[in-house]
């Protein structure tokens, strides 16, 4: 492994009915309090209610900015700014899933920085502070209740890029109550569940040659989202498969996974390029292109995708080559989002190749990436054609 150090300083609050504590966990003195949700679902599901009655108890005057977009956009970032500095808010509370998690972390920093956010986003600055915030998740997925990372959307320009900053965009805290995610419905349910697969399949692939606890850790998860994944499908109002993929997708992506080495990446870079574009759902995208990614990149360690093959998908190894198991090992994961519904084709959203040649000058506007196997343009146009 290579040298790290860890740290993650958000405070997980996570079981039935913990949206209790909230109050107790806002800073003393909190006074203004700036409410960041998406679509209103939470009014539906009786969460923004929970929410304010605890603000309520700590008497904090409270601002909202709703509307937050799935793939979430600079415009509402820069509108969650202003509010930020014209009514002097020293809280945000994050009431929703990834997206407005992210959006919050944005606003958080830009609400501290002297220019446009977009210069944080696209790291010409780096913030020298943020106003502090929390979080009550609503959905399983992204995993960003629990690190520093965000993705916003520049629509104006089409570019998508994730970023962050620690330890300003950490959360101080998350609370996560699986009942608050009983009623995601069946279709944001299933791209959740793609998402944090991607995240680990991601971490999977590095080149370092010393990493038996991590991938072990992985291919734990992995297993029991692809064994829980189904249950849940049938039974979109279970507790306990709530629970636990609600727990996996926070794990999936708070750091733990990682330690030693640096993931790929590479199949998010080419997403976020593509829903850019189009404003597709991310985890659709990943679907559609990870398996993709995969094929493309098969021969630069055949014997990682086999190991995958065999530990996570139980591939049989008798009387196959390492590359057959492989090979199989990705036609499993791309037949087992299919049988959960998930896309599979950019066709699936009426992308063809007539934009391509913009995807890939999105995909490659900060140079070649991707830490298992650096991508070029050709590259990138390869796993497009693959994903028609």
């Amino acid at each position: 492994m290579d040298s790290f150090t860890f740290h993650n300083p958000t405070k997980l609050i996570f079981g039935k009915d913990q949206v209790q504590q909230l109050s107790e966990q806002l800073p003393k003195n909190t006074s203004k309090v700036l409410l960041v949700y998406g679509g209103g679902s939470i009014k539906k599901n009786g969460v923004y209610d929970q929410v304010i009655e605890q603000l309520n108890q700590v008497n904090a005057q409270v601002f909202e900015l709703a509307g937050v977009e799935p793939n979430p956009r600079l415009t509402t970032v820069r509108k969650g700014v202003d509010i930020c500095k014209k009514e002097g808010i020293d809280f945000l509370l994050a009431v929703g899933g990834g997206s407005v998690i992210d959006c919050t972390k944005t606003i958080a920093a830009g609400a501290k920085y002297e220019g446009d956010a977009w210069e944080l986003v696209t790291r010409q600055s780096t913030p020298d502070g943020a106003l502090p915030f929390g979080t009550v998740l609503t959905l399983a997925a992204t995993g960003s209740e629990m690190n520093g990372g965000a993705v916003i959307t520049n629509w104006e320009t089409n570019e998508k890029y994730g970023w962050g900053y620690a330890p300003y965009t950490y959360p101080s805290f998350s609370i996560l109550d699986p009942q608050n995610t009983i009623s995601v419905p069946r279709n944001q349910t299933i791209y959740g569940i793609v998402d944090m697969m991607s995240h680990l399949l991601e971490q999977y692939f590095h080149n370092n040659t010393q990493s038996p606890i991590q991938d072990e850790m992985i291919e734990g998860v992995l297993r029991t989202v692809i064994d829980t994944a189904p249950k849940l499908l049938d039974n979109l109002e279970s507790y306990e498969h709530r629970e636990t993929i609600l727990y996996a997708g926070t794990i999936a992506l708070n750091g733990m996974l990682q330690m030693g080495y640096r993931g790929d990446w590479a199949t998010h870079n080419i997403e976020h390029a593509v829903s850019a574009v189009y404003d597709i759902p991310h985890a659709g995208g990943l679907a559609i292109l990870f398996p993709n990614w995969m094929k493309h990149n098969l021969d630069v360690n055949v014997d990682r995708f086999a190991r995958l093959a065999v530990k996570v998908f139980r591939v049989s190894e008798e009387g196959k080559s390492d590359r057959e198991v492989a090979e199989q090992g990705i036609e499993e994961l791309q037949n087992f989002w299919a049988s959960l519904g998930a896309p599979q084709t950019l066709a699936d959203y009426d992308i063809g190749d007539d934009q391509f040649d913009v995807i890939v000058n999105r995909a490659m506007k900060r140079g070649a990436f991707g830490n298992f196997n650096k991508l070029e343009d050709q590259d990138v146009e390869k796993i497009l054609e693959l994903s028609k």
